[in-house]
């Protein structure tokens, strides 16, 4: 038997210029597939309207194609036999597995604010996460299957403990009643949200291996409910450390000096690929070097474990 070709991807949001944590990620999934011969696909996160905007889509091809990422599927140009690939114009592929868990009885109509969901827990995670306290969950779940106009649709999670392997961390155990709770899976403007359609697309795009940052592991538990609901096969996930600037915060897309707008402005893109590698350990020091150069000796042993990563401003741009 011929093992399954491996098709990663990148997803990013086009909000605002890719950061030095956005290359990093980029970086670690491209050389996991050209490694083993596989597929890159580079589909667009636009969901939310209000923040995304297609100049920034196109500025992240750009940068890609400046550091010597190349993809096989997907971009603007929707290169690929699961076009489109920008979220925004998938929403019909979302709809009939929403419908499907509907029709389950799984989901509810929940008028909660963010400020309500905020203020009735403190916040599980650094990055603001919150588990929603079930304010509108109705008391017998599946009784009844209904809709409501201006409300967000959210899904049931049971009081059981997901368990997966990640890639780098190893084994992770996520209660989802207590960690996660009910999510959402279409907000109340209508838009879709995140999670249902990062299921949908990686499983009708084909898509075998997700690398992406350290702070969404507990992401991975809800999407493997989805996984298993709508009856799709789970890819596999890796997941790597965030990048923080010297205080500590990991890098936002307002952190201007480590932006690709300002990186290109001194820094070579073979300077900004050895760094990376040193960084991560997938090299013993600092050379610049091409994405290519680091293809036959890309090995996941090689990362670090760490959660987080500092990045040196000194050591860019020199």
């Amino acid at each position: 038997m011929q093992s399954e070709e491996v098709k990663g991807r990148f997803a990013p949001s086009p909000s605002g210029r890719m950061h030095l944590g956005n290359v990093f990620a980029a970086l670690m999934s491209w050389l996991s597939v050209r490694k083993s011969g596989g597929k890159w696909v580079l589909r667009i996160e636009d969901l939310d309207p209000q923040r995304s905007k297609t100049e920034y889509s196109r500025l992240i091809e750009d940068d890609l194609d400046w550091l010597g990422l190349d993809w096989d599927e997907g971009g603007l140009s929707d290169i690929g036999p699961a076009a489109p690939y920008s979220q925004s114009r998938r929403g019909d592929f979302y709809r009939a597995p929403f419908e499907s868990l509907e029709s389950l009885g799984l989901t509810y109509p929940c008028f909660c604010t963010r400020a309500d969901i905020m203020a009735t827990q403190a916040p599980h995670q650094s990055d603001g996460r919150v588990v929603y306290a079930g304010t509108c969950r109705p008391e017998n779940i599946g009784s009844s299957v209904f809709k409501s106009a201006g409300a967000a649709s959210r899904i049931y999670v049971p009081d059981e403990t997901i368990s997966f392997e990640d890639g780098i961390y190893g084994t992770q155990e996520v209660n989802l009643a207590s960690l996660c709770g009910d999510f959402v899976l279409r907000r109340a403007d209508g838009e879709w949200a995140y999670q249902l359609a990062v299921v949908v697309d990686d499983a009708l795009m084909g898509i075998t291996e997700v690398v992406r940052g350290s702070d969404l592991l507990l992401s991975t538990a809800q999407q493997l409910y989805l996984y298993r609901l709508l009856g799709y096969k789970p890819p596999r996930f890796i997941h790597v450390p965030l990048l923080c600037n010297s205080e500590g915060r990991r890098l936002a897309k307002r952190d201007a000096a480590l932006n690709l707008s300002e990186l290109r402005l001194r820094c070579s893109p073979e300077e900004i690929i050895g760094y990376l590698a040193c960084l991560s350990g997938l090299t013993d020091e600092y050379q610049p070097c091409r994405a290519s150069d680091l293809i036959s000796t890309f090995d996941w042993n090689k990362i670090s474990h760490n959660m987080t990563l500092t990045v040196d401003m000194s050591v860019l741009g020199r």
